[in-house]
């Protein structure tokens, strides 16, 4: 196995990749097959991408499982040049794993994680929690504070909220969200929708849309029913998305923030994670 510096030690490589290792135990799923048990993952943010994956020592991978891809992909993964196929119960899953390119990172084999990067594997955990669309980065901080601060949400002019009990989510690079108890939100001008989506910081949502006549986009709202630990106190509070609505605080009229979901709003029916 390759030789790594100790945990949280930031080293960026030739080919512009930044990694570092985890000391957490990570396990990937597919079916009822446990394809990943690593207690030595490497983190690795591939140029041009926010987010980071994992990378695990080939001793630690069910490479039995592993095939070399029959149509390997051309400039994924940053010039990433061998793919595998995986084969699980005969049903393969084409390009679900990769090498990075490099001497720094030879030796470790990265997986595709289900509903972002392509057909990959079905759940993954950090030690025995589980974790959705891409690996946690240790460098951001997500933090749900309960607040006395006044709150007032407006849509096309009609108050959709009024809280003086709210929780305040501070996440590292978004805009600050306010969770809003449902009593303190006029639920009969909402209406629920089928749509979802997860986030690896606070766990799975469920939206609704607002029922007015208003050019206002759909699930604009939303809330974590069974959040994970680390943010538990916004369990079934509600939030707006701001880059759609009028926030005010304590008096002062927030201005709208432009983030990637103003283009997710307003330019595609669903979004993807608030």
């Amino acid at each position: 196995m390759t030789t790594l510096p100790t945990a949280h030690s930031v080293r960026t490589t030739p080919e512009g990749f930044r990694w570092e290792p985890s000391e957490r135990w990570v396990r990937g799923v597919k079916g009822e097959v446990t394809v990943v048990d690593s207690r030595h993952p490497v983190l690795v943010w591939e140029p041009g991408l926010p987010v980071p994956q994992y990378a695990f020592p080939r001793g630690e991978v069910r490479q039995d499982l592993l095939r070399p891809a029959a149509h390997p992909p051309t400039g994924a993964h940053a010039g990433s040049r061998v793919f595998y196929d995986l084969d699980v119960g005969g049903e393969p899953l084409r390009n679900a794993a990769w090498t990075y390119p490099g001497r720094e990172l030879a030796g470790h084999i990265a997986f595709a994680w289900f509903q972002r990067s392509g057909p990959g594997l079905d759940h993954w955990y950090e030690e025995d929690e589980e974790i959705f669309v891409h690996p946690r980065d240790p460098h951001k901080r997500v933090d749900a504070l309960p607040s006395s601060r006044h709150v007032v949400v407006e849509i096309d002019g009609t108050v959709a909220a009024q809280t003086r009990r709210p929780v305040l989510l501070f996440e590292t690079g978004l805009p600050t969200r306010f969770y809003i108890p449902r009593d303190d939100v006029r639920l009969d001008l909402l209406e629920p929708t089928d749509h979802s989506s997860r986030c690896p910081y606070k766990g799975v949502a469920e939206y609704w849309s607002w029922r007015g006549d208003a050019d206002v986009p759909g699930n604009i709202v939303w809330s974590y029913p069974d959040p994970l630990p680390a943010v538990a106190a916004v369990r079934g509070l509600l939030a707006f998305y701001d880059e759609a609505v009028d926030i005010t605080v304590d008096g002062e009229r927030r201005r709208r923030p432009v983030t990637l979901f103003t283009w997710a709003l307003f330019d595609r029916p669903e979004v993807s994670r608030p």
